[in-house]
């Protein structure tokens, strides 16, 4: 009965020691997951990219640590990124005028009577300036 009770306890001393294991794997992929994700964040930044909702376009299975923690091929894979789609990254010369805000509420226009007769002379004279 010693026996059968210290295999029995050997046996769940085993199975913990496998979850914990199992457990422990996966918190290291799931931090090492993050690790890239926020240096790639950190170095989309550097490069100028204006939307980092782009680096869900890149493939992260190829993407591996260094011993320090650090992405060692970042900038070569944003690189390569910018050159296959530009339009995510800032400095990118644009043909359109930047567009400014509409104003809260349109302009008042003021009736001539409200106008003292010097700015009525002016707002004359802008206006025969014009045709």
């Amino acid at each position: 009965m010693s026996e059968e009770a210290n295999a029995t306890e050997a046996e769940e001393w085993r199975v913990r020691a496998e979850t914990a294991e199992a457990t422990l794997q996966q918190v290291k992929q799931e931090t090492s997951e993050k690790l890239i994700r926020a240096g790639l964040k950190a170095e989309a930044i550097r490069a100028g990219m204006v939307d980092l909702d782009g680096l869900k376009l890149l493939d992260l299975s190829e993407v591996t640590l260094d011993a320090q923690g650090e992405i060692s091929d970042a900038p070569a894979l944003l690189s390569k990124l910018k050159h296959i789609k530009p339009w995510l990254f800032g400095g990118a010369v644009s043909s359109s005028a930047a567009a400014h805000p509409p104003r809260p509420e349109p302009p008042r226009t003021r009736h001539a009577n409200e106008l003292s007769h010097e700015e009525w002379l002016a707002a004359r004279a802008a206006l025969l300036r014009r045709r």
